[in-house]
């Protein structure tokens, strides 16, 4: 009876110590009252949305995330980032004001896009499927060494964001001094970071890490890709004339001396690279070097976003195309590419689109026009247009 007495004595401890460290380990959970005032049922610091762990296609290759791995805490601060007009001096805009997501981030506008001080110099890029790329630069003319430094550099601009610290503007400092004085971001930094010190890295990581995060593999390609071994193959889930298309972007085209295609594809496929449909990092102009302004030429222009979500899956481009936002529809896209004359001044004219010197002339019937515009649009998907963890975690 005395052992049986000890045994119930020691197990009833042993109870009390278990619940005890249970009741520490979850009043040891931080409360973050701003972050639940501020966003409420949008983000759960203690639930997070999946940004880190999301389903890739096995032929997906490319990835140029490795130097800052997405993770959901660093994804869920980028969230927030993106979305803030505080990031502006004037508080009106946003990155998410010129990368809208209802336009695989890209700007519906039909050229520039509206800043704190004018417009921007060049029409807004889509980020979707930034992270599945070769080339690390960014913006048209490349003059970002990486993603990461290409975030703060809107919010230093002068007409975009407006802490440029010239011409009278508040500085990138003015803008750290403002978010320390947002109880919200004194949360999230504490929470990503480990303490309440912002600094314009930490900035651009977290705003690179969510922007990594938008990516687009539902489309009709996707499906038809996961039944083959390779693109060269019939889709089983595509038209003849979506095949057709298909084997046109894929296949190099055959010119003669005077730069007339007499056979083969058209080659879309040199600069945009199948399956992940990226920019060749060696491409250059492609052709167009107006400006928005229509001053001068610009041939610095030699990157483009990746092919996916060019348009809605009911053919209906996102935004307008090139720098310029001045080609409005994929017809006129491919009745660029299908003659291309060499302006004068444009010296930097990538060699693909210039065989044998002379401006390409691929003389595609409309058959052909029509089977390379229907397989660009088996490139678009649906999610990234709804998926909650890429809208404004602002309730309106």
């Amino acid at each position: 009876m005395r052992a049986i007495t000890i045994l119930f004595f020691l197990l009833s401890c042993l109870f009390i110590s278990c619940s005890k460290d249970t009741n520490d380990t979850y009043e040891s959970i931080p409360d973050y009252p701003n972050v639940k005032a501020t966003f409420g049922n949008t983000i759960d610091l203690n639930n997070l949305e999946n940004y880190d762990n999301q389903l890739v296609p096995s032929y997906i290759t490319k990835d140029n995330s490795n130097l800052n791995p997405i993770t959901n805490k660093g994804a869920t601060l980028g969230r927030v980032l993106f979305y803030d007009t505080n990031l502006s001096v004037n508080h009106t805009i946003a990155c998410a004001s010129c990368h809208k997501q209802e336009n695989a981030f890209g700007d519906n506008a039909l050229m520039a896009s509206n800043g704190v001080n004018g417009t921007t110099g060049r029409h807004s890029m889509r980020l979707v499927n930034t992270r599945f790329a070769t080339e690390t630069n960014f913006f048209w003319d490349e003059r970002a060494a990486s993603l990461e430094i290409q975030t703060t550099m809107p919010i230093k601009d002068h007409a975009e964001m407006g802490f440029s610290g010239t011409n009278g503007d508040l500085s990138f400092d003015d803008l750290i001094t403002r978010l320390e004085g947002i109880e919200y971001y004194k949360e999230l930094f504490t929470f990503v970071y480990g303490n309440e010190e912002i600094t314009e890295s930490k900035i651009q990581n977290a705003l690179a890490q969510f922007i990594r995060s938008i990516q687009s593999f539902d489309s009709k390609y996707d499906s038809g890709r996961a039944l083959v071994t390779n693109d060269n193959q019939p889709f089983p889930n595509f038209t003849q004339t979506e095949n057709m298309g298909k084997n046109l972007f894929l296949t190099p085209p055959q010119f003669d001396g005077n730069g007339s295609r007499i056979g083969g594809g058209v080659g879309c496929a040199g600069c945009h690279r199948a399956p992940e449909f990226d920019i060749d990092p060696n491409s250059l102009n492609n052709g167009i070097i107006g400006t928005l302004n229509n001053t001068g030429i610009d041939i610095t222009n030699t990157r483009a976003p990746s092919l996916r979500d060019l348009v809605k899956q009911n053919g209906m481009i996102n935004s307008t195309l090139m720098h310029t936002g001045n080609i409005t529809t994929l017809q006129a896209a491919i009745g660029h590419y299908n003659t291309i004359a060499i302006a004068p001044g444009n010296t930097n004219l990538d060699p693909r689109l210039r065989p044998g010197g002379n401006g390409q002339q691929l003389n595609m019937t409309g058959a052909e026009m029509n089977a390379l515009q229907s397989f660009l649009v088996t490139l678009a998907g649906s999610n990234v247009y709804v998926d909650s963890k890429w809208s404004s975690p602002f309730e309106e």
